[in-house]
């Protein structure tokens, strides 16, 4: 599966970004779609991820202000991101599994090329 992540750019803290990641291939709806972030001299983290029947699970930084559903007869997972602080700041890659459910970055074989979120204070 390929995929593409889109919808990045500058919004003032506590403003909305939504984010999109969308994939080829008829078996887009098997996998398991995560988002995963990662700031200047940080290490990759995990932000969320949608399994294929549809659960979710949130990190905590990001729960309850961030929003993840997913359009399988359009190959397309959302992320909605509001009330956003500086501490967002990242590129956000979106990656796919074909795990049930995993916060590991590692579990994942496919990705995007990642699309950059700035929060200004």
């Amino acid at each position: 599966v390929q995929l593409q992540a889109s919808g990045g750019g500058l919004v003032q803290a506590g403003g909305s970004l939504r984010l999109s990641c969308a994939g080829s291939g008829r078996t887009f709806g098997g996998y398991t779609i995560g988002w995963f972030r990662q700031a200047p001299g940080k290490e990759r983290e995990f932000v969320v991820f949608t399994s294929n029947g549809g659960s979710t699970y949130y990190a905590d930084s990001v729960k309850g202000r961030f929003t993840i559903s997913r359009d399988n007869a359009k190959n397309t997972v959302h992320l909605q991101m509001n009330s956003l602080k500086p501490e967002d700041t990242a590129v956000y890659y979106c990656a796919a599994s074909g795990l049930l459910r995993s916060d590991d970055a590692s579990r994942y074989p496919y990705w995007g090329q990642g699309t950059q979120v700035t929060v200004s204070s």
